[in-house]
């Protein structure tokens, strides 16, 4: 009997094999992604903090009653998640330099310790408030959609709805569009060859404001900062 020895690779070539696959997937076929969005995640940076979940909930809040104000105007005024996302990077250091680092115990959650201030405000805190600012502005479109039924019962066909029927036609209609946007999560988020021009315009703003602060403290700082902006302005080029 003739025995026939069959190669397998080593398990360290298929581990390799894997990575450099995984990277590959991950990596954008767009140069302006590849240069924009980082690939690799800061496990260092804390996350589901005091302040990112006060600041959230509080532009998601604030956000859903002033553009839904503005809406009944004759010219309407839309407020979106970028002005959250320029205004919570002072108040969210702010925050950080104001509470307490001090530790403490929830009882029934075990030896578990929680403060209300673990650490530097951060990129990921940034923009999970400006996640939830995106959703107090129905993701850019002003106000819930379905305002508008019970706006036209009421003004239109003099009906009447209650309250609860009419929470819970909002909530169930902005769920929906919710779930839906998640079944197509991997379709049109998680490919790598997938980008769209408007967020990444947001990430740059995101990254660069926190490149800007660390080079300002390391190098350079702010007065020097503003001094050589104010010398660039009296350039002849720029004067009127």
């Amino acid at each position: 009997m003739v025995s026939v020895g069959i190669e397998t690779p080593a398990v360290n070539t298929l581990v390799e094999y894997g990575n450099i696959m995984s990277e590959e997937e991950e990596e954008s076929p767009i140069e302006e992604v590849r240069f924009t969005v980082p690939t690799k995640d800061d496990d260092s940076l804390t996350l589901w903090t005091f302040c990112m979940w006060f600041l959230g909930l509080f532009s998601c809040a604030l956000l859903s009653f002033l553009n839904q104000f503005f809406t009944y105007r004759r010219e309407p005024l839309v407020i979106t998640q970028i002005t959250v996302q320029v205004a919570t990077l002072p108040i969210g250091r702010f925050m950080a330099a104001l509470l307490l680092e001090t530790k403490f115990h929830i009882p029934g959650l075990g030896e578990r310790e929680f403060s209300l201030n673990p650490g530097p405000f951060n990129i990921k805190e940034h923009v999970l408030i400006s996640i939830f600012a995106n959703a107090g502005s129905a993701f850019g479109s002003g106000s819930a959609y379905a305002v508008g039924i019970v706006t036209t019962i009421k003004a239109f066909y003099k009906g009447t709805i209650s309250f609860l029927a009419g929470w819970i036609l909002i909530f169930t209609t902005q769920s929906s569009r919710i779930r839906l946007l998640s079944r197509g999560l991997k379709y049109v988020v998680e490919p790598a060859h997938m980008w769209w021009p408007s967020t990444l315009v947001q990430i740059v703003l995101f990254r660069k404001t926190t490149a800007l602060e660390k080079s300002l403290k390391e190098n350079i700082g702010w007065q020097k900062f503003i001094k050589r902006g104010i010398h660039t302005l009296k350039k002849l080029q720029y004067q009127g």
